[in-house]
Order: structure tokens, then C-alpha cells, then sequence
């Protein structure tokens, strides 16, 4: 089970990437976290590329048959949190996740190495 997570958290962080969003970093949670097992933070450049990403996120998942049981944010943009119950996607604005912090309330998670996939043109 953990490696098919891993490979949702690859395959979202791909998409992210793809879609042009930066900072991305996942953590290993089990054992500090009671929310979810694992979690995917990133930044997009302005709330309408948040949003452009979270949507991406959302649709690709969903071809592969994984819907998200919450997803928050989707009308503001600047913090969209994207729930699949074993991993959790935390979506920021720049400064917001500065302001956050949400790694800090992590710091004992272990970092994921994500092997995202850089082409060159």
C-alpha cells in the first residue's frame, strides 16, 4: 500500500512540475500526523495558476480512478488543500506557505525523493 501512495505522490508531483508549480516537497508523516499518512506541499505563481494546478491535480487523479474526499481553497486560490485520505496536497501562493509553515509542524517527516522527471528542450 505505502508504495502505490508513493506513487501518487510521484505522479501528482509530476503534474505539478508539468504545470509549472515550484518548491515541491513531500513528507513522510505516519506516526505524526492523525490527519494523513504523507503530504504534498507546493507553490504556484498567482491564485489562478494555484487553482489551474489543484484543477490538473484533481483531473488526472480521477482518470486514474482516485477522487479526492475534500478538496478547500478552490475559490480563493492562495491555500487549496486536496485530501485523498492517505495523502494530503497542500497547494500555496508564494508567502502564504511562508507564513504557514506547514513543514515546520512536520519537520520530523521524512522527505520523499518525488524523481520528477526534468526534460530538456
Amino acid at each position: 500500500m505505502p508504495e502505490d501512495v508513493i506513487q501518487n505522490l510521484k505522479t501528482v508531483a509530476q503534474t505539478i512540475f508539468d504545470k509549472k508549480g515550484i518548491n515541491i516537497l513531500a513528507l513522510d508523516v505516519r506516526g505524526i500526523s492523525s490527519l494523513t499518512d504523507y503530504i504534498l506541499i507546493a507553490e504556484g505563481n498567482v491564485d489562478r495558476h494555484v487553482v489551474a494546478i489543484a484543477k490538473e491535480i484533481i483531473e488526472t487523479r480521477k482518470k486514474e480512478g482516485e477522487r479526492p474526499v475534500q478538496v478547500e481553497g478552490l475559490d480563493t486560490g492562495d491555500w487549496i488543500v486536496i485530501d485523498y485520505l492517505d495523502y494530503m496536497i497542500h497547494l500555496f501562493m508564494p508567502g502564504l506557505r511562508d507564513k504557514y509553515r506547514i513543514e515546520e509542524l512536520f519537520q520530523e517527516g521524512k522527505i520523499i525523493d518525488l524523481d520528477i522527471k526534468v526534460e530538456s528542450h
